[in-house]
């Protein structure tokens, strides 16, 4: 039996954060940081999963018993009770994925920490995906509310523009590698934001097919900035919008106020990480406000 590893790598959502649930276009783009999944196969009616965060640090464990999936130890229940949810599905969709005697062990490695938000779960489920041999969107709407655009990024090797029609993935490679990337900054707000939460919220509220069709011309307008001008004015146009629309005060309004350029949330409002597009000053910047992770672009992008 051969061992079986697989590596996804996390996301970043530029723009039409909350419309693309509703079919807008999106902008996103997967990033060097990444998730590992190895399978060591032993004739064992057992899966004992470790998990590691970026500094090789043992931070979650669990075994499995296959022969009725049920979780016998764990170091952190609703973490093993959603894993095996995740194997549940997975099995649902291929029967043949870990039968019985077909146990082993798994092992997880990330090397981005946790609470940063580039898809510690979106890597997870495009992993066990792959391992299980079938189709990622299928394990996520199975247990998770979302666009996809995670799962989309997680096997990209370039930026992408995402779209949801009739509930199938549209996904096409972009060109988004900006003139003025040097003046383009992912800043960590040092907090998790819950997407989940995020999402029911936006699911109740009404939008329009003009509101979905403004937010697609816009991802486009974003894409093809040629200058740090333009670009700039676009993202303000997007915070401005979706301010209003979330009835929520930008990120900007909030905390950045006397920043000498524009600030853009990224993905689900309030945590995360946020885009900055302004002087190479922004480092002194962040840091005297006690923002330590600040990531150039070309960092960022895989």
């Amino acid at each position: 039996m051969k061992i079986y590893k697989t590596v996804s790598f996390g996301k970043i959502l530029i723009s039409s954060e909350y419309f693309v649930l509703k079919g807008a276009l999106a902008l996103a783009i997967p990033t060097k940081f990444k998730q590992s999944l190895t399978f060591f196969p032993i004739k064992s009616d057992e899966l004992n999963w470790k998990s590691f965060d970026y500094k090789n640090k043992l931070w979650f464990e669990c075994i499995i018993k296959l022969s009725n999936f049920t979780v016998t130890s764990s170091t952190n229940k609703k973490r093993a009770d959603l894993l095996l949810n995740l194997l549940k599905s997975a099995k649902k969709f291929n029967k043949n994925f870990l039968k019985k005697k077909y146990g082993g062990k798994v092992e997880t490695n990330l090397d981005f920490p946790l609470n940063w938000g580039l898809g510690s779960s979106s890597t997870l489920i495009n992993n066990i995906s792959k391992w299980a041999k079938i189709n990622p969107y299928d394990l996520l709407w199975a247990n998770f509310k979302g666009s996809g655009y995670d799962i989309a990024c997680s096997e990209s090797d370039f930026p992408i523009h995402y779209q949801l029609r009739n509930h199938i993935p549209q996904i096409k490679k972009v060109s988004f590698n900006p003139s003025f990337h040097d003046k383009l900054f992912f800043v960590h707000l040092n907090q998790k934001q819950k997407t989940e939460d995020q999402i029911s919220y936006f699911e109740n509220k009404k939008t329009t097919r003009n509101e979905i069709d403004y937010m697609t011309n816009l991802t486009k307008k974003i894409t093809n900035s040629k200058t740090i001008y333009e670009f700039k004015n676009y993202l303000k146009e997007h915070e401005f919008f979706l301010s209003e629309k979330l009835n929520i005060n930008s990120i900007k309004d909030k905390k950045f106020l006397d920043y000498p350029g524009e600030i853009k949330s990224l993905g689900a409002w309030g945590g995360d990480f946020i885009l900055a597009a302004g002087p190479k000053s922004s480092y002194d910047y962040f840091n005297e406000k006690g923002y330590e992770t600040i990531i150039p672009f070309k960092k960022m992008l895989k």
